[in-house]
């Protein structure tokens, strides 16, 4: 590790452990959504109303619900129509992770290209973790979906340091360095502080461990697994560990030889869903 990666990896984990790094907050319309689906009484037409203040995100909602993977049989064209369609849980956990894509921005060039790379390999983890939690589990794929939009959240803190220190943002090894060693620890601070659910508040923290016992499969093995079959067809070091060793796949019950881009209907599921979150 480079000297500067090592100063900076001390600085940024001295201010976790001192309670001093500035987290980002949560968008506001990801705040009103959760409020509003935390109440047991909440009625479609309320969360239309909260999620219809957002253009963009209401956009975004309908082109899920008519997206190959939940199309009916009928175009959707209103909001509260969708939300009808999906849920509420689903439409909160979808509309709080799709808001998240409004922190990826940045006010220099090279921070917001990085934010952009981050997002949309978060998208793709998020689309692969989706169609591996529907097959797979038994488990809401719309959590999988959050966890794997979040996963990464922990390299918003590091890029906006790397925003307000220049040498470091002119040294992409000694960053990328930065980011893989500190951001699991940053983004599970980050999903504890916004009071997200703990199954998925442990994701940034755990999916790197390949080593990882767990009673059942959860959306840690999910992200893990997804975050694996991403990489496949690079030179990615991921790509030179035995997956036969790592548990996340028997947990999952997947052969770890099995690539799921060989099976048509998940390369055609993951291809859908890729496109539903872009």
């Amino acid at each position: 590790m480079s000297t500067l990666a090592d100063k900076v990896q001390r600085e940024l984990t001295k201010a976790i452990e001192d309670d001093q790094l500035v987290l980002p907050t949560l968008p506001e319309v990801a705040l009103r959504v959760r409020e509003a689906a935390e109440d047991p009484d909440v009625s479609i037409p309320t969360l239309a109303r909260v999620i219809g203040n957002d253009t963009a995100l209401t956009a975004r909602i309908i082109k899920v619900v008519n997206s190959p993977l939940l199309r009916t049989n009928r175009e959707i064209n209103d909001l509260q129509t969708a939300i009808s369609r999906l849920g509420i849980n689903y439409t909160s956990n979808l509309a709080t992770g799709l808001a998240m894509e409004q922190m990826f921005q940045a006010t220099t060039d090279a921070v917001d290209r990085k934010m952009r790379e981050v997002w949309n390999k978060s998208t793709e983890i998020a689309a692969i973790s989706h169609v591996v939690c529907r097959n797979f589990t038994r488990l809401p794929a719309d959590q999988a979906t959050l966890a794997g939009l979040v996963h990464q959240i922990g390299v918003l803190p590091i890029l906006t340091y790397a925003e307000e220190h220049g040498a470091l943002l002119g040294d992409s090894i000694s960053l990328n360095h930065v980011i893989d060693r500190i951001h699991p620890i940053i983004g599970e601070k980050i999903l504890r502080t916004w009071e997200f659910p703990e199954p998925i508040a442990a994701v940034p923290g755990q999916y790197l461990n390949f080593s990882r016992a767990a009673d059942k499969a959860d959306y840690v093995d999910i992200v893990q697994v997804a975050t694996l079959q991403s990489h496949i067809g690079s030179t990615h070091p991921y790509t030179q560990l035995d997956w036969n060793q790592i548990p996340a796949f028997a947990r999952l019950g997947l052969d770890p030889s099995t690539l799921l881009e060989e099976d048509e209907d998940l390369s055609a599921a993951m291809d859908a869903a890729m496109s539903m979150l872009q």
